[in-house]
């Protein structure tokens, strides 16, 4: 029996988070310092030191030619693992053994150089996979065709839209035969119709030639129709593993039952409407305790599609005349959207306490917290809505014939 191409046993990784406050003067910074270094003395370390576990004793196996899908919800450590499989990131604890050559499609920026052609980039990729040119010559035109960019292969590809780029990333990712493909949300870039043929591709690639694929998604449809096996991640470890049914029937249960309480929640209480009309307000209003590490605290929301796709994201970060709350006291922050802008649907909320002056540094966060349903009426004629796509946007088309 061959051995497993995918295998990933005790698998932790762990990030220090460092806290560290801001000073207008010399004085002040002098002060910090010393006291920095006299807890160091005094207690071993820092107090402005904060350990965060992305994974914890995560074990699976993938054998040859099965498609495994991995699911959770946003930070539940699935980009992490996905990055140390892909030889990005090294592990805190733990090994993986991968029997084979791996190419990875991951976030949308990795694996191509910017300044490169498109031509360029796919020989250097097949290059990376240990190919020689003449392999990667005899799969060039089947690339190209697949991506549909043959009128863009010799421009550089930091002139390439998102979309254009994952073509051709899928394409050189699927097509340089790969041992194990490894496929992140990335492919939500694409329209509709290319993210069909590229899940008719990873069919292919595991069915037809016998390779492993590792395919992470929010759409269980896509994971339903291509994966045979699953592994649910919550908070950094596995908590279901097995046929690709089960693992999205608890996914989905684990959704339903919404966030456990906790006595370290800083983001203490939601308020939002169950249903509002388009094109009207929305108001999310929320109470947070800001805790005394955090110096420059801003909140982030992202609005979800109910099939788990990220619409809009939105932050304090982003607002020129925001100023930050006070750090060690409990606030009312109220995030409002005069017009909103979506089609009739379900939707919900994730929402984010961070720190820093780009909030990257998240100390709390909620996903799946407030669920909402945009009614009508629609404003188009008769009724109708877009078939396509979440956002409706004003519009006014105008003809004029030419001859």
């Amino acid at each position: 029996m061959p051995p497993p191409a995918i295998e990933v046993s005790g698998l932790s990784k762990r990030y220090v988070i460092e806290h560290e406050s801001r000073h207008d003067n010399l004085r002040d910074t002098l002060h910090h310092t010393a006291r920095k270094l006299w807890r160091r003395v005094r207690w071993g370390t820092s107090f402005e030191r904060e350990e965060f576990w992305a994974l914890r004793d995560v074990s699976f196996q993938v054998q040859p030619g099965e498609v495994l899908g991995v699911v959770g919800r946003n930070g539940a450590g699935k980009s992490t693992l996905l990055k140390i499989l892909s030889r990005i990131t090294e592990p805190t604890h733990g090994r993986i053994a991968l029997h084979g050559r791996v190419a990875s499609l991951l976030e949308v920026g990795t694996g191509f150089h910017p300044e490169l052609s498109g031509r360029e980039n796919i020989f250097l990729n097949g290059a990376i996979l240990g190919m020689h040119r003449a392999e990667i010559r005899s799969k060039f035109d089947e690339i190209v065709a697949f991506a549909e960019v043959e009128k863009f292969l010799d421009t550089p590809v930091k002139r390439y839209s998102s979309g254009m780029y994952v073509r051709l990333a899928f394409a050189v990712a699927a097509h340089l035969e790969p041992e194990i493909l490894i496929v992140d949300e990335v492919l939500a870039v694409g329209d509709v119709q290319f993210q069909k043929k590229c899940l008719g591709k990873m069919q292919d690639v595991a069915r037809g030639q016998g390779r492993t694929v590792l395919f992470v998604s929010h759409r269980l449809e896509a994971l339903r129709e291509l994966c045979t096996h699953g592994v649910l991640l919550e908070s950094g470890s596995v908590t279901q593993q097995g046929d690709i049914e089960s693992v999205l029937n608890a996914y989905v249960n684990s959704m339903a039952s919404g966030q456990t309480a906790s006595p370290r929640r800083h983001i203490q209480e939601i308020e939002q409407p169950s249903s509002v009309q388009h094109g009207k307000s929305l108001n999310l209003t929320l109470t947070v305790r800001v805790p005394e590490s955090a110096h420059e605290a801003h909140m982030r929301a992202t609005i979800y599609s109910d099939s788990g796709q990220p619409l809009v994201g939105m932050g304090t970060h982003l607002q020129a005349d925001y100023v930050p709350p006070e750090a060690g006291k409990t606030h009312r922050i109220t995030l409002s959207i005069p017009t909103l802008p979506l089609s009739q649907g379900n939707y919900r909320f994730n929402v984010a306490l961070c720190n820093g002056p780009a909030g990257d540094v998240v100390l709390d966060r909620l996903e799946d917290v407030a669920q909402f349903q945009v009614i009508g009426p629609s404003p188009f004629a008769l009724g109708r809505w877009p078939d396509r796509g979440s956002l409706v946007l004003n519009q006014d088309w105008q003809h004029q014939a030419l001859r």
